[in-house]
């Protein structure tokens, strides 16, 4: 009813209609861009790192990316909200090509991190408005069978990723994986620039800049601690305590601000609903198992199992195989047994997966953390379309990009504190091994000593000593990051099983 009544009051103003099978197909595309972004990087770091250097920098690689995603999903969710989903989702996709073209020219890991930022920047609008449009532009049952139709395009993308970026890290330059962006993200803009149309009441606005200050204060405080934690920074000194202090007192100050804020960035009334509390906490424990697999996982089957980038990009396909398998029969199924009963499913599926890494070994071989990966796959494919569906059918228009940028921002800062969290668990893992197992010329390895496990060359001239303690320092500090993920994964199935067993639809 909502579609036909926008489609009226077009036609009656001579306006043109939006063409939606174009402008779906833009929105793919942006999606795949983001998709193929998110898995390239993570098959090249290693390689990166072997030409950088900067271990220890590894996590951080990831984490300036995602804290500008965290950050500005919220910022670009109010916005579309105020001035409609087009103009915003364009110059999200225009800074995300920047950042792209300039992660390829970086000649350090410092470089490398202060562009991924401005990448972040840019990123924080593509999936949550892509995703929004299509709540804008489909009617509810439309949206489930379409909401599985992006998340399988994320999937499908993602199959592409790891395969391209190793051919691309093993047979011309890990530059590459970042400009191979520049003509996706040029024909998304053209796509949604033509055949979108909207109609936003057009009226002066009051931007809540002092809440995006308040809460970019309060996850980049949080963040560096968990990075810096256990190893620059002792987890009971001073610095770490005050900087706990000031990411807590900028998140209570926030929370404030967003009480008094006549055009608030999180309008905290949307949390009352039980089904958006529920799904967007899961959200926020499942993006943490989504980067400890995604980001650590190429580094073990390189640099422990010793196999190629393609190998270890295949271990990561797996899971972008079957998280589209999932999505689209998550769109059938929430027809069918509703999104309750979907999303446990899901919780179960995450919880055999998180398991599997586990038990992870390097006897184990890449099958067996590509059977891992399959399982976390379909368990995020049917989570993650269940909450986006849920949700989009409890609010109206006006808080729609909002409420589905809080889903995206919650799991924008599982990843964001999981890159942190486990990366810190990693490089104070590695630094417990070395200093209680070192000996003679081990005894003075580093953690940025993994860089050579992750040559091929190196790795095939170090001593034999010195490869078999840093690998078996990192399968030792990987077994404690994936215990970590199996811990999010149970808490995620309880928080599922919290979920209400009727869904209560406000909105068309």
């Amino acid at each position: 009813m909502e579609q036909v009544l926008k489609k009226s009051m077009l036609a009656q103003k001579g306006q043109k209609q939006t063409n939606r099978p174009l402008v779906l197909a833009s929105i793919m595309l942006a999606m795949f861009m983001g998709a193929i972004e998110a898995t390239i990087v993570s098959t090249a770091m290693p390689a990166i790192v072997g030409d950088l250097g900067g271990f220890s920098l590894y996590s951080w690689v990831f984490s300036a990316y995602l804290l500008m995603n965290a950050v500005t999903v919220l910022i670009y969710g109010k916005l579309s909200d105020l001035f409609g989903r087009k103009p915003i989702l364009i110059f999200g996709i225009i800074i995300f090509l920047v950042g792209s073209i300039l992660c390829g020219f970086a000649g350090s890991m410092t470089m490398l991190i202060v562009f991924r930022l401005i990448q972040g920047f840019g990123a924080g609008a593509v999936t949550p408005i892509a995703m929004t449009i299509v709540g804008d532009i489909y009617t509810k049952e439309e949206r489930a069978k379409i909401q599985g139709y992006l998340s399988s395009v994320w999937g499908i993308s993602a199959v592409m990723g790891p395969a391209i970026g190793g051919l691309l890290v093993e047979y011309v330059s890990w530059h590459y994986v970042f400009w191979i962006n520049i003509p996706l993200g040029i024909l998304a803009i053209i796509g949604v620039g033509k055949f979108l149309q909207e109609n936003v009441e057009k009226k002066k606005h009051k931007i809540d800049y002092l809440g995006a200050i308040l809460l970019t204060a309060s996850i980049t405080t949080l963040m560096f601690v968990l990075v810096e934690g256990g190893t620059d920074i002792a987890w009971s000194s001073p610095k770490a305590l005050g900087l706990f202090a000031i990411s807590f007192a900028a998140f209570v100050l926030f929370v404030f601000q967003e009480k008094r804020a006549a055009e608030p960035m999180m309008p905290f009334n949307i949390w009352k609903e039980r089904s958006i509390l529920i799904a967007n906490l899961a959200s926020l424990t499942t993006g943490v198992m989504l980067i400890g697999i995604s980001s650590f996982l190429p580094a073990f089957v390189q640099g422990v199992m010793e196999k190629s980038p393609i190998v270890a990009g295949f271990t990561l396909t797996t899971m972008s195989i079957g998280w589209p398998i999932a999505s689209w029969a998550a769109g059938r199924m929430l027809l069918r047994i509703g999104f309750r009963s979907t999303s446990i499913i899901g919780g179960v599926l995450l919880v055999i997966g998180s398991i599997m890494f586990a038990t992870l070994s390097p006897e184990a071989g890449p099958v067996w953390a590509a059977a891992g990966s399959f399982l976390v796959g379909a368990g995020m494919g049917l989570t993650s379309t269940s909450f986006i569906v849920s949700i989009q059918s409890t609010v109206s228009w006006q808080q729609r990009g909002i409420a589905t940028a809080s889903n995206m921002f919650m799991r924008n800062l599982g990843n964001t504190i999981g890159a942190a969290l486990l990366g810190g668990i990693l490089n104070s893992g590695i630094k417990v091994y070395i200093q209680e197992n070192g000996r003679g010329e081990t005894r003075n390895l580093s953690v940025d000593s993994a860089n050579l496990l992750l040559n091929k060359e190196e790795r095939i001239n170090m001593a034999q000593e010195v490869k078999d303690i840093l690998q078996e320092g990192l399968t030792y500090s990987l077994h404690w990051v994936y215990f970590a993920v199996l811990l999010f994964a149970v808490i995620s199935f309880i928080l599922i099983m919290s979920l209400p067993k009727k869904e209560n639809d406000t909105a068309e």
